[in-house]
């Protein structure tokens, strides 16, 4: 997998329980467990969002989508948002025309020195201020 720092939003950690998408399940389930061996962080709000997300949608019950939180955070460095970071993203929303959860991702994961953000809620290959953002669901060459 990619040899940088990176970060899973949350539609990868969402795949990974949907079935519906059986490719994308497959494709996020694996490089879920590519990213336990690389230099992989989640943000706390990624692990928020999953727990609505997955429960609201019904992919899981509350009490297991709260084991599977537990056990990513035993697996992954947990990044989390601080003051400074929301102006940092408000500053984002209009210089790059990011949603306000993208750019408190954003700017919470360039904080943590991530380099590579993988999602498929930005632009393809688009960079933002080092970030760069790949859609694994467009780009095999991760999964080698």
């Amino acid at each position: 997998m990619i040899d940088k720092k990176i970060s899973l939003d949350t539609n990868i950690l969402i795949y990974a329980f949907d079935i519906g998408d059986k490719v994308r399940h497959k494709r996020a389930m694996n490089i879920i467990e590519k990213a336990i061996d690389a230099n992989c962080v989640l943000s706390l709000q990624a692990l928020s969002e999953f727990y609505h997300a997955s429960t609201r949608k019904k992919y899981l019950t509350p009490e297991i989508a709260l084991e599977q939180i537990k056990d990513w955070q035993a697996l992954f460095p947990i990044v989390t948002a601080k003051p400074d970071t929301l102006l940092k993203a408000i500053k984002g929303i209009k210089r790059y025309k990011l949603a306000f959860w993208d750019a408190m991702l954003w700017s919470t994961i360039k904080e943590a020195g991530v380099e590579v953000l993988l999602s498929e809620d930005f632009n393809h290959h688009q960079e933002i201020a080092g970030v760069r953002i790949i859609n694994p669901f467009r780009d095999d060459s991760l999964l080698e």
